[in-house]
């Protein structure tokens, strides 16, 4: 019985951060027809955008350490709570001042999602099945980013735009009631309930060394992932010929195999585990095998038509589900029931802060030179990421 509610629980965090990544594309979808009858500037929408990074990175740390705190079960539920409100008003906003509020409360919610996901794969699943648990998990958002487009599109045209933000937000609410009603208590037995009461203390997991090895692999990478999701439509549209529409007809594709990555990605590692690989070969197989094929990127910048631009994007994007996926499952190898929420929430401030950070560097490199320093900057990033890996942390094993 505990199996299966282990996987309902795991189906409802695929649930949880699917929508945590359509409700934060809901906006970019329908800021048109909001821009047209609020009369809100270019400027003032990127103002917008910043309000919600701002909280998004702090609530990955803040919102991680409190999840170690209370608990996988309370944290993400009250994450998914939160920015479910925050999707709903976004709905009923009736000015800027409202909306760029409304953006901040939602990053506050989401901030806490990945973390909430980590810890809850860790209290239910041990080190043999835990890849494919945070491989499934994290995948929901990559389903999630290939609905969003469509189903927004869909609503926003049948009901109105306002809609597009009450729906996915009722959904999250319902979600709430559901996984608050599991009995948590009953299957995951007393010694998993000791994880609510961390020992290691902030500070301490601030002077460990292998904490900053994560944290500068995460502030190195992200800034890759967060240019292929915002730089990539503009890119084939001005430089491979594409029209909108076809981008929609295709740029659904890579993020697909992304989902598709994360969960064969901890498949991979947990088969090798099972079949006597330690750990710390697994993992790293893994993730070396992903840098290996990050390699594919600067070829983008030098393919002769979009059809093959599409396909390395699709094998960039399906490396990415690899690394990450076992990236966080390491984070939870190491710093086990006490940290690993913690340590996930550091990591992700450390990207969204990078990708903060750099973004207004990436369009001074477009106008000025073009997007090929990007794409092969995007391939070198991982094979650096992982060597990095390899020297300052010789072996993946629990500390705490």
């Amino acid at each position: 019985m505990k199996n299966k509610i282990a996987w309902l629980v795991l189906v409802l965090v695929f649930i949880a951060t699917g929508l945590n990544f359509l409700d934060r594309q809901v906006l970019s979808m329908t800021i048109i027809k909001i821009q047209e009858e609020f009369h809100i500037t270019d400027v003032q929408y990127g103002w917008i955008n910043t309000s919600f990074l701002v909280s998004y990175a702090l609530m990955f740390t803040i919102g991680g350490r409190i999840i170690d705190t209370v608990g996988g079960k309370i944290g993400l539920g009250l994450a998914v709570l939160i920015w479910s409100i925050a999707c709903f008003l976004h709905g009923v906003m009736q000015n800027f001042y409202q909306l760029i509020a409304f953006r901040f409360l939602l990053g506050f919610g989401e901030g806490g999602c990945f973390p909430g996901a980590a810890k809850v794969v860790y209290e239910w699943f041990d080190e043999k099945k835990r890849g494919m648990a945070n491989g499934i998990a994290i995948g929901g958002s990559a389903i999630g980013a290939v609905l969003a487009p469509p189903l927004t599109i869909y609503v926003a045209s049948s009901f109105g735009w306002r809609a597009s933000f009450i729906i996915p937000a009722i959904v999250g609410m319902i979600w709430v009631v559901g996984w608050l009603l599991i009995p948590w208590k009953r299957y995951i037995g007393t010694q998993r309930e000791k994880i609510v009461s961390p020992s290691v203390s902030f500070a301490s997991i601030l002077k460990n060394k292998y904490l900053w090895v994560f944290v500068s692999i995460r502030f190195l990478l992200d800034p890759v992932l967060y240019f292929l999701m915002f730089w990539v439509p503009k890119y084939l549209s001005e430089y491979r010929g594409m029209s909108f529409e076809r981008i929609g007809d295709l740029f659904w594709i890579p993020f697909l195999a992304l989902g598709i990555s994360n969960i064969f990605g901890g498949w991979i590692s947990d088969k090798l585990i099972q079949r006597g690989v330690s750990i710390n070969k697994a993992r790293k197989w893994v993730m070396g095998i992903a840098a290996g094929l990050t390699l594919c990127a600067p070829f983008i910048a030098f393919v002769g038509s979009y059809q093959f631009a599409i396909a390395l994007l699709t094998l960039l994007l399906f490396a990415h589900g690899f690394w990450i996926t076992n990236y966080i499952t390491a984070i939870s190898d190491i710093f086990g029931s006490k940290a690993t929420s913690t340590v996930v929430g550091l990591s992700g401030t450390a990207g969204a802060l990078s990708s903060l950070l750099i973004n207004p560097f990436i369009g001074e490199i477009v106008t000025r030179y073009s997007y090929t320093p990007l794409w092969v900057t995007a391939g070198l990033m991982y094979p650096l990421g992982f060597l990095l890996f390899l020297v300052f942390l010789p072996r993946i094993k629990a500390l705490f």
